[in-house]
């Protein structure tokens, strides 16, 4: 009496065919649609409107930094920005830093 039993190898018509390999793969492509569309595709649009914003940006404009400065744009360079913060009072940032423009008047009210 034996303890283990014969083992056989798997004959051709037990093997998965084509269909069956598409199929155990379709579950990750239907991720990575999702995955594409919920958090690649949304994160895409927002920094191309953040880089368009920051291309655009004019002397007079008023903004706000990812610090939570706001002020109104007093001179502008290729990678700096002059902010003025308060009359008279300048600081340079940096304008990757400058998350947007908040309506006119803001700055004033502020003072």
């Amino acid at each position: 009496m034996s303890l283990f039993s014969t083992a056989y190898a798997a004959t051709s018509s037990t093997a998965p065919s084509n269909g069956m390999n598409f199929m155990s793969f379709l579950p990750m492509v239907i991720i990575f649609i999702l995955f594409w569309f919920l958090l690649i595709r949304p994160q895409q649009k927002k920094s191309k409107l953040h880089n368009k914003m920051l291309t655009e940006l004019q002397k007079g404009d008023e903004i706000m930094t990812s610090g939570g400065i706001i002020g109104k744009i007093a001179k502008i360079e290729d990678k700096f920005i002059g902010l003025e913060i308060a009359s008279n009072v300048v600081i340079t940032i940096q304008r990757n830093t400058v998350t947007g423009k908040v309506e006119k008047g803001t700055f004033d009210k502020k003072s």
